[in-house]
């Protein structure tokens, strides 16, 4: 998996119709205060590992502010949400040529069943977690806060 981590001050998403190109009604906008947006991305080869592995990396990251002002404090210190997003894109391979190929992503539906099973694996480390829609056209805002973005990617924490 591969997860573009962004702390926030705020954020938000919402689903745009493909027919009507407008805000889709069927999907309720998605808004958090405090915490983390998440980009994240599936190959084929994630499971189970990866998504514990990260949930409980995420839950105890501690790129939060402290009394002092340093980095020391996790997400569930200061009351933080998230905003898990689907995407794909990040693992889009523009070495050759000017398109992006996309190759290395997950097959949609083994992506799909990953990208929810890590969202109720945050939810099991106490976080609350809203998400965006997957495979759809979004709209994602957000207020980075430092700016802290992190990006994490399994198949180099775990050796794969």
């Amino acid at each position: 998996m591969r997860i573009v981590l962004q702390r926030v001050s705020e954020a938000s998403v919402d689903v745009i119709d493909p027919a009507t190109n407008s805000v889709d009604p069927t999907f309720e906008k998605q808004t958090i205060g405090t915490g983390y947006v998440l980009l994240v991305g599936v190959a084929d080869a994630d499971g189970q590992r990866e998504i514990d592995w990260l949930a409980g990396k995420i839950a105890r990251l501690r790129v939060f502010e402290d009394a002092d002002g340093r980095m020391n404090e996790s997400i569930t210190q200061h009351n933080g949400e998230i905003l898990s997003i689907s995407q794909f894109t990040l693992y889009g391979n523009i070495r050759k040529g000017n398109r992006p190929s996309f190759i290395a992503a997950g097959e949609p539906e083994h992506a799909k069943h990953v990208w929810l099973a890590f969202n109720e694996a945050l939810r099991a480390q106490g976080l609350t977690v809203k998400e965006g829609r997957f495979g759809a056209h979004m709209r994602v805002a957000l207020v980075n806060d430092g700016p802290v973005t992190l990006v994490v990617d399994t198949a180099k924490v775990l050796g794969e």
